[in-house]
């Protein structure tokens, strides 16, 4: 993937190259399967109220007040399933609601953004390794990279990923 250096994401800018767009172009592609299963799950989710919009920012299309799920938001290639009325509010990391150390708050598009160009990659590899690396949790690689490049800009690839911090508690 084509990556801007200063925040390690896809450059959508008028400043790209062919190459870069072919890359998106690539990546969009690669992860149509799981897009499709987002938009299938955002169309349902209209039916209960959910609105969708165009984020470009996040590289996908956000259905709004999406109305099943604890909260928050969940990511399926190029669609962002969110609970909310927008994505550029302030959440907690997985490390941080773990209480395994003190994280600052860091914006719920960014971390979406991270599994966005994770999925552009992956593509349908994409869920079955997120789920081998523990689903919806602390521990999972995937989650701790969306979170350090929402809270830095950098480093949304998961590997190699750091440990979890403990703080002298056991995770």
């Amino acid at each position: 993937m084509a990556a801007d250096p200063g925040r390690q994401r896809l450059s959508t800018g008028d400043d790209d190259r062919p190459g870069r767009a072919l890359l998106l172009a690539a990546g969009l592609l690669w992860t149509l399967p799981n897009t499709l299963a987002g938009l299938c799950a955002g169309l349902a989710g209209m039916a209960a109220g959910a609105r969708p919009r165009l984020d470009r920012d996040a590289l996908a299309l956000v259905f709004h007040r999406w109305p099943w799920g604890p909260g928050g938001a969940m990511t399926l290639g190029n669609v962002i399933l969110h609970t909310g009325e927008r994505l550029d509010v302030r959440c907690t990391t997985y490390v941080h609601r773990a209480g395994l150390c003190r994280d600052p708050e860091v914006l719920l598009r960014d971390h979406e953004r991270a599994h966005v160009l994770q999925y552009m990659v992956l593509g349908p590899l994409f869920l079955p390794l997120y789920l081998l690396c523990g689903g919806i949790s602390v521990r999972n690689r995937f989650e701790r990279a969306a979170d350090r490049y929402a809270r830095s800009g950098q480093g949304w690839w998961p590997w190699p990923c750091e440990p979890v911090p403990t703080d002298g508690r056991t995770p």
